[in-house]
């Protein structure tokens, strides 16, 4: 067998299944078991204790796959045409969901992609024991991207390639077969910190290291609690993830829009109004978020996000009315409204501020000096 030429056509193949590149690695990731384990030590994942849940066996991908002897990275862009990033973030009565959610979930039609290229590869080797991987296992995804020659780690722990920028998905598939290794991308962030100075919340603690539990994105995907008020100014109208960190990075003046039509953005978030979303009931929720990675935080912690970005939005009657309409719901719920609430009315001047709390008094039927 010429694995020198299989590995090339191994290129060729991904590129035809819509993936951006392809690189081939080994299985040693032990030079970055020491940073994972004071990352989870630190405790850095928050609640995902999914993270700390497998030990060393992320940086292990043996483990994962006995056989495993070469990881083939695969990238897929997915920067939608119409990413609309200054109008959203700008105007804060519309939501800003991070352009990677925009439109279908990424992990199936990635896997899918993957599997297509490991029958492939079989079909020319015969016997293949491969699996492929999208953000479903225990592995370190991100260096093994690094390795195989996709890119280098940027200070906000992202890969960075100097042509495509970090606008797109990773994916893995281990095989058992003796591929020639490709060469890691020298780190060209040089002294810039843009990434970092611009975090809203200061999440990257050190150059390619992040606390969750500061990150805008893990707060409003993965954390499904009470969201601490030091942060919910913060977040701005951001209500599913963050982009802020790519946004300011130099290199991604060179990312491309997608070729890949479901990573454009849904019809649901055309007009992306934070009232007109919060009105969404369950059903409607499940209806429009169908195909979609926002789906599985749920209606509640969907509304959660929503009431935080109310509370940051400019002052509005008709969100003061949607608040108070919706008390009552959730505990959940509740403390966010009371907390966005009170950041809409420290907008209005003092003497109007005073009028309207007594006018909220007096409707209730408590004493006006409660």
């Amino acid at each position: 067998m010429n694995y020198q030429a299989l590995a090339d056509n191994i290129k060729i193949w991904a590129q035809e299944l819509g993936f951006s590149q392809a690189g081939i690695c080994d299985v040693d990731l032990s030079e970055h078991e020491e940073a994972l384990q004071r990352w989870l030590d630190a405790g850095y994942h928050g609640d995902m204790d999914w993270m700390a849940r497998h030990g060393m066996m992320r940086a292990r991908p043996a483990e994962l796959l006995p056989g495993t002897i070469r990881v083939i990275s695969v990238r897929m862009d997915y920067l939608p045409p119409d990413a609309h990033f200054a109008s959203n973030l700008e105007d804060g009565s519309q939501a800003y969901i991070s352009r990677y959610a925009l439109g279908r979930d990424y992990h199936k039609l990635v896997r899918n992609q993957l599997k297509k290229l490991g029958d492939k590869i079989k079909e020319v080797t015969g016997e293949l024991g491969y699996r492929p991987f999208v953000d479903s296992a225990p592995i370190l995804e991100r260096p093994l991207a690094q390795k195989a020659g996709l890119g280098w780690t940027g200070k906000h722990s992202l890969i960075l390639d100097k042509e495509a920028g970090s606008w797109f998905f990773l994916g893995e598939l281990l095989v058992d077969i003796p591929l020639p290794i490709d060469t890691p991308q020298a780190n060209q962030c040089g002294k810039c910190t843009a990434c970092m100075t611009s975090c809203p919340t200061q999440a990257i603690v050190a150059e390619g290291v992040i606390d969750a539990r500061r990150c805008i994105s893990y707060l409003t995907i993965e954390f499904s609690g009470v969201i601490p008020e030091e942060f919910r100014p913060l977040m701005g109208n951001r209500i599913y993830g963050c982009d802020d960190c790519q946004l300011v990075c130099p290199w991604n003046r060179f990312a491309e829009i997608t070729q890949e039509t479901d990573f454009h953005r849904r019809k649901a978030f055309m007009d992306p109004d934070l009232l007109a979303l919060f009105a969404w009931d369950e059903a409607t929720f499940l209806k429009n978020m169908e195909g979609s990675a926002i789906r599985r935080i749920g209606h509640e912690q969907w509304q959660r996000n929503l009431i935080v970005a109310m509370g940051n939005a400019p002052y509005s009657q008709a969100i003061i009315d949607t608040l108070e309409e919706n008390r009552g719901k959730s505990e959940l719920l509740d403390v966010h409204i009371d907390w966005a609430l009170a950041q809409q009315l420290k907008q209005l001047p003092f003497k109007d501020r005073k009028k309207d709390r007594l006018i909220r008094i007096v409707q209730k039927g408590l004493p006006r000096d409660a």
